[in-house]
């Protein structure tokens, strides 16, 4: 097993021990809670009716005091716990991620999965066994959306990548900063609200509680109403009707925009526990000193106007909205109409933002990043054997240089050694594979089961990879930049009465016209036509093919249909072919998931079908 196997259980290990003495603490807090209550309040009453009523009150004020601050000392030590439980629990993930078990994680990001999306589908990027539910350590609602949208778009310059490998080699050497930031997303993960009218909020802005006027009046009002109540209460000095009329009046202009008021006030408010969580991440970050320019330039995000940190400026709204939770206290009532309070909420909410609400969006976006990455760190801390790609650089001609296209990228393409598919562990056969132009598109041949679709969806998923700034599956990588396209999975849809071979031509008219379009298209087809006739599905291929590679796209094609594999000859070698192949053992059929060149010589349809029970 891998030394990070062996890093994650000794981890595990001392976070269990750790959150067994904390829950011991924890109990015995509890009873000393108990033990107070009962002895130190007995104890007061006695003082009280059979001593001194001055002692019965002091014995009664200790009490109190001691109680609170047991009170105190055990929510801290349970949350302390919780902590310690969840970085247990990423460890334990991290195990799981290493043995294969990863496909039982909750999160999948299937909410974000785009059949529509040029290879999101075919490449298990979100949903069940997908590249999202093996890596990810995303929880906030804006770290998982950066998440899947970096899936579905990465960097497409190779200075952008290059920063992002630096950045995530980084994070991936810093396995204690990495838990410790995630579990504090993780504790409150089900407690985040969508992000996107926060956001609004923030953006939005009400100067009427910005004026002056409004601020001076719901401040002296309320004194002078609690100095006149006092008056009243205590000495009779003014007559009962002044604080009286003072407190309708200030009950009347609490109905002014009662409705509205109360919608602002209660959207913030939902986002009490996101708030201080925020504030944590944001804590983290800014106090790491971190060496990758990426994570630096991140970094620097992280001030208001003013150069004050985010963090303090989060904690301060933080503070604001733990005043609005006293809304839900039944004294309340009386506290708004005697304070005003509504009214001091929101100004100090809209003060806030005028500061620091524009910036708002930035600062999670930041915390989202961060996530993102920290997230494909997790394949560089736990495959140290993973190579780092190396992205090369292909300068495209202008048009009026008179240089072919095909010409000025004559060495695109991919060079892989021992390249497996990165979400098989225990079963992982690799391969050494080149595709560099003139030799453009590989045809994969071979039998039902021989690995064809999964070595399409190797190349292809590390091929993503690679432009996520991560380690691919493999001893050694190399690549171009392309526009990734498959065609693989394609189903029929009845809502708009698409047959499967129909959805087929769609997608493969999307490819024609990206590699028409764009500069350079990388394609993954798997059995295309299947849904026709051989004839036709033979002609068709081989047209696809010649078009695809006249437009200068470069790919694999998998199919059953040996007679293409006449096209090597007719091409000049600008397509070549490869197969895999199986044998047979004691009448049992065996698959060695290796490459090979050439055309398949092996079949096993008849076979498979004998299996079935079906005489031939």
């Amino acid at each position: 097993m891998k030394e990070p196997y062996h890093v994650y259980q000794r981890r595990m290990d001392a976070f269990a021990k750790l959150s067994t003495k904390q829950k011991q603490t924890a109990g015995k807090l509890s009873n000393y809670r108990l033990i107070t209550f009962l002895l130190g309040f007995t104890t007061a009453v006695f003082l009280y009716l059979s001593v001194s009523h001055a002692l019965g009150i002091v014995a009664g004020v200790l009490t109190l005091t001691g109680f609170i601050y047991l009170a105190q000392k055990h929510h801290r030590v349970r949350e302390q716990q919780q902590y310690t439980e969840a970085l247990k629990e990423l460890n334990a993930r991290g195990s799981k991620r290493l043995q294969g078990e990863w496909v039982q994680f909750e999160d999948k990001g299937e909410e974000f999965e785009d059949k529509t999306h040029p290879y999101a589908l075919d490449l298990d990027l979100l949903g069940q066994a997908s590249l999202f539910q093996w890596f990810s350590s995303a929880h906030t609602p804006i770290g998982r959306n950066i998440l899947s949208a970096r899936l579905k778009d990465p960097d497409k310059s190779r200075e952008k990548i290059l920063l992002r490998q630096e950045a995530i080699a980084e994070l991936g050497k810093s396995l204690g900063w990495r838990q410790r930031f995630e579990a504090e997303g993780m504790i409150r993960a089900k407690e985040f609200q969508v992000v996107e009218l926060f956001l609004e909020w923030a953006k939005d802005r009400d100067s009427a509680y910005l004026r002056p006027i409004l601020k001076l009046a719901v401040t002296l009002v309320p004194m002078i109403t609690c100095i006149l109540s006092i008056l009243y209460l205590g000495w009779k000095a003014v007559p009962w009707q002044v604080p009286t009329i003072l407190l309708v009046g200030q009950f009347l202009f609490l109905q002014v925009d009662k409705t509205e008021r109360g919608k602002k006030l209660s959207l913030v408010y939902k986002h009490e526990a996101g708030l201080k969580t925020y504030a944590k991440l944001l804590y983290y970050i800014e106090k790491k000193e971190f060496q990758a320019p990426k994570l630096k330039e991140l970094q620097q995000r992280l001030r208001d106007s003013e150069g004050k940190p985010a963090c303090e400026q989060i904690k301060r709204l933080s503070r604001i909205v733990e005043r609005i939770s006293n809304r839900d206290n039944a004294m309340f009532i009386f506290l708004n109409i005697l304070l005003l309070w509504d009214y001091h909420c929101l100004i100090a909410l809209e003060q806030w933002k005028s500061k620091s609400g524009d910036l708002l969006k930035t600062w999670l976006e930041v915390i989202g990043e961060f996530e993102e990455l920290a997230s494909l760190a997790n394949i560089a801390f736990e495959n140290p054997e993973w190579a780092w790609p190396n992205i090369e650089d292909h300068v495209l001609p202008s048009p009026e240089d008179g240089e072919s296209r095909n010409e000025a990228l004559g060495t695109r393409g991919l060079t892989a050694s021992q390249l497996g598919h990165p979400l098989l562990t225990r079963q992982r056969v690799t391969n050494d594979f080149t595709l560099r132009e003139p030799s453009g598109i590989a045809l994969i041949t071979g039998s039902n089961m021989s690995g064809k679709s999964t070595f399409l969806r190797t190349v292809g998923c590390n091929l993503l990879l690679a432009y996520l700034g991560a380690p691919v599956c493999a001893k050694s990588f190399s690549c171009s930049i392309f526009s990734l396209w498959t065609c693989m999975r394609v189903n029929d849809n009845l809502e708009q009465s698409i047959s499967s071979f129909y959805a087929e031509i769609l997608r493969i008219k999307q490819i024609v016209e990206a590699a028409k379009e764009e500069e350079a298209v990388f394609f993954l087809l798997d059995e295309i036509f299947k849904g026709t006739n051989s004839q036709d599905r033979h002609q068709g291929a081989k047209a696809l093919i010649t078009q695809l590679q006249k437009e200068g796209a470069m790919g694999l094609v998998s199919t059953h249909d040996l007679e293409l594999g006449e096209l090597e000859k007719t091409s000049q070698g600008t397509i070549k072919n490869y197969h895999f192949r199986e044998y047979y053992e004691n009448k049992e059929i065996i698959f060695d998931y290796k490459l090979r060149a050439g055309l398949s010589t092996t079949r096993n349809a008849l076979y498979l079908i004998r299996l079935a029970g079906i005489d031939v």
